[in-house]
């Protein structure tokens, strides 16, 4: 069992930067790949970014290729989404999630949830 708790959003100017944490609880962190979504009102779901177990491979989708970065630190059981020259279409729920088998941008394949942070990008 896996518990992660996002946090770091909040209300920024277009331009702007933010950090998202999520802190995972459980000694097994680091056997799971780690994952970012989001979720802007009347909107699906989509991918954001993901990272390996071992944070030695990341995967991003077109929208933040070149703005964001995730990373993460084993030692203090955390996943990092680093939002640089945020746009107001970055305005969206952000969740991280955890995956035991395999990693990528398929929410499907995710095993475990945070309950997301708020980030809104004022124009």
């Amino acid at each position: 069992q896996v518990q992660l708790v996002e946090s770091g959003g909040g209300l920024v100017q277009a331009g702007g930067s933010l950090r998202l944490s999520c802190a995972a609880s459980g000694r097994t962190f680091s056997s799971y790949a780690m994952g970012w979504f989001r979720q802007a009102p009347g909107k699906e779901r989509e991918f954001v970014a993901a990272i390996s177990w071992s944070g030695g491979s990341t995967y991003y989708a077109d929208s933040v290729k070149g703005r964001f970065t995730i990373s993460r630190d084993n030692a203090k059981n955390t996943v990092y989404l680093q939002m640089n020259s945020l746009k107001p279409e970055d305005t969206a729920v952000y969740y991280c999630a955890a995956q035991r088998v395999g990693w990528g941008s398929s929410g499907g394949g995710y095993d475990y949830w945070g309950q997301g942070t708020q980030v809104t990008v004022s124009s």
